[in-house]
């Protein structure tokens, strides 16, 4: 009797696909064979692959030091030079914190630790003996990173991972306590000239034509302490229409000047500058997330994220024919998200 043992999948680790029979068949290739890299075989390799780790963690721990020098010793004199130079210190410091770890893992990874390819069956632990297989693997892949017996590693690994989270910490520390009421109180009052920005100019209403916008600022706004933090949340966007086009609401007939009227520059989505103004449609549009305002409508929002109108900034004309603010806005300029804080 003849023996076909020897031509079964069993016995010679030949897999059928599934429907096909014997017709077609492979071979189970198994794992692909392992090519030692440079620092597998070279000693000198290896070491400079070790410093080359070392110097990229190093970057992190310079990357935050950077960070903290432009936290702390770069003076907020409230100008535009100095704010970008911390701006950038800020940014770079951080850039360079993360970009020296991830970079740093990653080439670690790739040159001194093991990179064969190793494969076993999964199975439940239940017994002490399964836990200390367990434990056993999990040292083992400790021992595979090498970190024990790389201390310029390990030490400037752990110098770096220490450091880079405290940048974070200080910057949300500076998010602060919620504003309270201070985004309902600006630098407008009763009797405050608007002025041209960013010149200071008084604008009188005969400067205001129909169909003309105007970057406005509270005249001495230039001479406040906190200039940039006040300028944020006084700037006004004055235009002229036909006082036909206009539909103020009951109780705000003299807000506005013979067609002049006055708004927040600042939408009240997350805070862009409304800077866009369509002279035919009358809309007031952000650029940032299209957010459009009505002008014949209060600025009532008719399109895009924004929830609430811009506040309306009340104003007259004083004896010599320049415009003045008659009050305060009567609420908070700015996101909405702020409004209740």
């Amino acid at each position: 009797m003849a023996d076909h043992s020897h031509g079964s999948p069993e016995s010679t680790g030949v897999v059928a696909r599934p429907g096909q029979g014997d017709v077609q068949k492979f071979q189970n290739p198994g794992l692909p064979p392992h090519r030692p890299r440079l620092a597998d075989r070279d000693p000198r390799a290896e070491k400079r692959a070790e410093r080359q780790v070392a110097i990229l963690f190093l970057v992190s721990i310079i990357g935050t030091v950077l960070f903290f020098v432009g936290y702390f010793l770069i003076p907020l004199d409230e100008t535009i030079e100095t704010l970008r130079l911390q701006n950038l210190t800020l940014g770079l410091g951080t850039a360079f914190a993360m970009l020296g770890i991830g970079v740093g893992i990653v080439h670690w990874a790739k040159t001194l630790m093991p990179d064969h390819e190793v494969s076993e069956d999964r199975h439940e632990i239940r017994t002490e003996a399964d836990r200390a297989d367990a434990e056993k693997i999990i040292n083992d892949i400790v021992e595979e990173t090498g970190i024990k017996r790389r201390p310029l590693i390990r030490n400037t690994l752990l110098g770096a991972m220490l450091l880079a989270p405290l940048p974070a910490v200080f910057i949300f520390r500076d998010l602060g306590p919620l504003p309270g009421d201070v985004l309902r109180q600006t630098y407008w009052e009763s009797g405050t000239r608007l002025a041209r920005d960013p010149s200071g100019t008084p604008i009188k209403a005969s400067d205001v034509t129909i169909g003309s916008a105007f970057h406005v600022i509270p005249e001495g706004l230039s001479d406040s302490e906190h200039y940039l933090e006040e300028k944020a949340k006084a700037v006004v966007l004055l235009m002229r229409l036909n006082p036909e086009s206009l539909n103020p609401s009951p109780g705000r007939e003299d807000w506005g000047y013979e067609g002049i009227v006055a708004y927040s520059k600042i939408c009240t989505h997350v805070g862009c500058p409304v800077a866009l103004y369509e002279q035919q449609t009358h809309h007031l549009l952000c650029p940032c997330h299209q957010s459009t305002f009505d002008l014949t409508q209060e600025c009532k929002v008719i399109f895009g994220p924004a929830t609430r109108p811009l506040p309306q900034l009340p104003i007259a004309v004083d004896d010599e024919g320049y415009l003045i603010a008659t009050s305060d806005f009567q609420e908070p300029v700015g996101p909405s998200f702020w409004e209740r804080g």
